[in-house]
């Protein structure tokens, strides 16, 4: 059972996403620390606000950098019972609109470690808001790599196992690379398929999850030139599989 289709997760896994983030979060607590109370560490505190407001807001925001900046104001909104400025609501607008202007940077090593995988089928599987994965896809100068692409509302294992039947892949036959465990891997090693976590330099807490133990068809890579190596070198997990 040797792998055909390797998967890879776009941001943060290809290219640099969440660092870009966190400059957003710390505008919106520099914002909001006036209306938090004066015991409060204000970056921890408006952090947990948002990330609740968020979780609520996905099903109807999605993920990305509008449906983020939706729960910035949202939360600012009720955290300063709705006193906050008008130029503070204006500075996290354009923060966003900064954030989908900016350049795609890829993390080293990533157009070498697809290269090494060249000799199987690749697919991108990333999720978010379509015209803002679109414009990275396309800035990023890799979709002429890839065999299939995939961007999706969310990433769990009845989307992974849609996306498969779509390209005519066996699970068995599949293993997706990614930082997040939560959207990354669980899923797939759900379907029968299997992961490798390339743990990024932060993490959004929402996509925090547990590592599994001792999983026979889960891996851990320190960069995605490691992950190549674990499935296209010797000792590989195209070796396990078999």
């Amino acid at each position: 059972m040797t792998i055909d289709w390797v998967g890879l997760d776009a941001d943060d896994t290809l290219w640099h996403n969440e660092s870009y983030f966190i400059t957003s979060y710390e505008l919106f607590a520099e914002i909001v620390a006036p209306y938090l109370a004066p015991t409060d560490d204000p970056y921890q505190a408006a952090h947990d606000l948002l990330i609740a407001t968020e979780i609520r807001n996905i099903p109807q925001f999605g993920y990305g950098i509008k449906g983020a900046t939706l729960s910035m104001i949202e939360c600012a909104l009720e955290i300063s019972h709705r006193t906050i400025p008008a130029e503070d609501v204006w500075r996290l607008v354009e923060r966003a609109k900064e954030m989908m202007a900016h350049p795609v940077e890829l993390l080293d090593g990533a157009l070498d470690a697809l290269d090494a995988l060249a000799c199987h089928r690749l697919m991108l599987v990333t999720k978010g808001d379509v015209m803002d994965q679109r414009r990275k896809i396309e800035h990023s100068g890799i979709a002429e790599r890839f065999d299939a692409i995939e961007i999706v509302h969310e990433k769990d294992p009845q989307t992974y196992a849609a996306a498969l039947d779509r390209h005519g892949v066996d699970p068995r036959r599949f293993v997706m690379v990614g930082n997040s465990l939560r959207s990354d891997i669980h899923p797939v090693l759900a379907l029968g398929g299997w992961g490798i976590h390339v743990p990024y330099e932060t993490t959004w807490a929402i996509e925090h999850a547990e590592a599994p133990e001792d999983h026979p068809r889960f891996r851990v890579a320190r960069s995605i030139t490691e992950a190549a190596e674990l499935i296209a070198g010797s000792g590989s997990i195209a070796a396990a599989a078999d």
